[in-house]
C-alpha cells in the first residue's frame, strides 16, 4: 500500500507540475489523485469505521482553510467592486518599478506577521493587478510577494498556520518566536529582494489606466468598504484569541458584516446599479478552480499522513542522519513539495516537549524552515496556491526564474538563525 500511495502522488504532483505542456488542469490532477489516493488507502485497510473517522477529520481541516481562503478572496473582491484600493493605488508616487519592489515587499513582510500569509498575499497580490499590467513584470512582483508573506508569517505566531500550531501546542511563545526568528526571515526576504531589484533596474513604473482613472464612487462608499473589509481581516486572530473559535469563523462572520453593511449602503439604489456591488457578484469573479485545487492538495496529502508515511519519514531522518538542524533543513525543503502543516504536526507527534521544551532550538527553527521553505515552489503553501490561483503563475516558470532565488534566502536565512542561536546559547 505503502508504495502505491507514494507512486501515485508522485504521478500526480508531476502532472501538476507539468499542467501547461500536458493541456490538464492542475484542479484535475488534484482532485484525481485525491480520490485515487483516498480509494486505494480505503481497500488496502479494510477498516471502515478508521477511514471515515479519518475523512472526517481531514475533510474538516480541509473545509476550514478553504472557507477561510474563500471568505478573505471575497472579501477583497467586494473592496475592489467598490474601488476600495483606489484610495492606496493614488497615494504611490514612485517613477521606478525598483522602488514600487521594496515597498511593496516591506509592507508584505510585516502585514503577514499581523494578519497571516495567505490573507497579506491575497490583498497583496490583488493590489498589484490594479497597478501592473499583466507580464513578467508583474508575475515577479506576485512571486515577491509569496516569498515575503512566508517570511513574514514565520516570525510571528498567528503569520503562518505552522507557527499558529506549534504556538497553540506549547513548543514555542509568542515573544519567544518574533525575537528568535525576525533577523533569520528579514535575510530570507532580502537575498531574492535584491536579485530580483537587478532584473528590475532601471525600467521605469507607470500605473495602469485602471490604478489612475477616477472613481466612480463616492469616497465614503469607497473608504467605508475599504476600512471594513481590511479592519475584518486585521480583527480575525483577535476574534480567535478571545472567542477561542477557528479563524474561519472570524472571516465568515466578518464577511456577514461587509455584506450587511453594503445592503445597508445600497438600499437605495437601483437593481442594476446595486447587482455588481453585491457578495453574490463577488463570488462569481472568484477563481472556484483554484479552490478545488486547494482542496484536492489537502486531502491528497491528507492521506499520507494517515497512512504514516510522512511520520515514517521524519522518523527515517532522524536515525539515519541525527543531527537537528540539518533535519529540519531537510523537512523544510520537503515542505516546499508537500503540505508543511502534516509536517509539523508528525514532527510535533515525534518530538515530546519533555525532551525538546519550549523555544528549543527545534521548535524554533522548526518554524522557520516550514515557514519559508514553502516558498521554493509555487505549490509548497497556502500563500503561493493562492498566488498562483489569482495571477495564473505557471509552475515551470516560478521553478526556473524564482525557486533557485528563494532556496538562496531560504539557506541564508538559516545559517543566521544558527549562528545567532550559538552566540546566543
Amino acid at each position: 500500500m505503502v508504495v502505491a500511495l507514494v507512486l501515485i502522488f508522485i504521478i500526480v504532483y508531476a502532472a501538476i507540475a507539468l499542467e501547461h505542456p500536458l493541456k490538464i488542469s492542475k484542479s484535475a490532477s488534484a482532485l484525481f489523485g485525491a480520490g485515487l489516493l483516498w480509494t486505494v488507502y480505503a481497500l488496502s485497510i479494510g477498516d471502515h469505521g478508521r477511514i471515515g473517522h479519518e475523512l472526517d477529520h481531514s475533510i474538516t481541516a480541509t473545509a476550514q482553510i478553504t472557507l477561510f481562503l474563500l471568505g478573505a478572496m471575497t472579501i477583497v473582491e467586494v473592496i475592489d467592486a467598490h474601488d476600495g484600493f483606489a484610495p492606496i493605488t493614488s497615494r504611490i508616487r514612485t517613477q521606478r518599478l525598483t522602488s514600487l519592489l521594496w515597498l511593496v515587499s516591506a509592507v508584505t513582510f510585516f502585514l503577514s506577521a499581523i494578519l497571516d500569509n495567505l490573507t497579506t498575499t491575497i490583498v497583496m497580490v490583488s493590489l498589484m493587478r490594479k497597478l501592473l499590467d499583466y507580464g513578467t513584470e508583474r508575475l515577479l512582483f506576485a512571486s515577491m510577494i509569496v516569498i515575503a508573506a512566508n517570511a513574514g508569517g514565520a516570525w510571528s505566531p498567528m503569520g503562518d498556520v505552522t507557527t499558529t500550531m506549534l504556538w497553540i501546542g506549547g513548543q514555542i511563545t509568542a515573544t519567544g518566536i518574533i525575537a528568535a526568528l525576525l533577523p533569520a526571515s528579514v535575510v530570507n526576504l532580502l537575498i531574492p529582494l535584491i536579485a530580483v531589484t537587478f532584473r528590475l533596474r532601471g525600467k521605469p513604473f507607470a500605473a495602469t489606466s485602471t490604478a489612475t482613472e477616477t472613481s466612480d464612487f463616492p469616497p465614503f462608499e469607497r473608504n467605508t468598504m475599504l476600512a471594513l473589509g481590511l479592519g475584518v481581516l486585521v480583527l480575525v486572530p483577535a476574534f480567535k484569541q478571545v472567542t477561542h473559535l477557528p479563524p474561519f469563523m472570524g472571516v465568515l462572520f466578518g464577511l456577514g458584516i461587509v455584506w450587511f453593511a453594503g445592503e445597508i449602503l445600497h438600499k437605495d439604489k437601483p437593481p442594476e446599479a446595486r447587482e455588481r456591488l453585491t457578495l453574490a457578484h463577488a463570488l462569481s469573479r472568484i477563481d472556484l478552480s483554484s479552490l478545488l485545487f486547494f482542496v484536492g492538495i489537502l486531502l491528497a496529502v491528507a492521506t499520507l499522513e494517515h497512512a504514516k508515511i510522512l511520520e515514517a519519514l521524519a522518523g527515517w531522518l532522524d536515525r539515519t542522519v541525527g543531527r537537528q538542524d540539518v533535519i529540519v533543513l531537510a523537512l523544510g525543503l520537503l515542505s516546499a513539495i508537500v503540505d508543511n502543516v502534516p509536517l509539523v504536526a508528525a514532527s510535533m507527534g515525534m518530538y515530546p516537549l519533555s525532551q525538546y521544551p519550549t523555544d528549543s532550538f527545534l521548535w524554533t527553527f522548526m518554524a522557520y524552515c516550514a515557514g519559508t521553505g514553502g516558498s521554493i515552489l509555487i505549490i509548497g503553501s497556502a500563500a503561493g496556491v493562492a498566488a498562483m490561483g489569482i495571477e495564473n503563475i505557471q509552475f515551470i516558470w516560478y521553478m526556473r526564474r524564482i525557486a533557485w532565488l528563494a532556496m538562496l534566502g531560504y539557506f541564508a536565512g538559516a545559517a543566521v538563525y544558527i549562528v545567532q542561536f550559538s552566540l546566543m546559547n
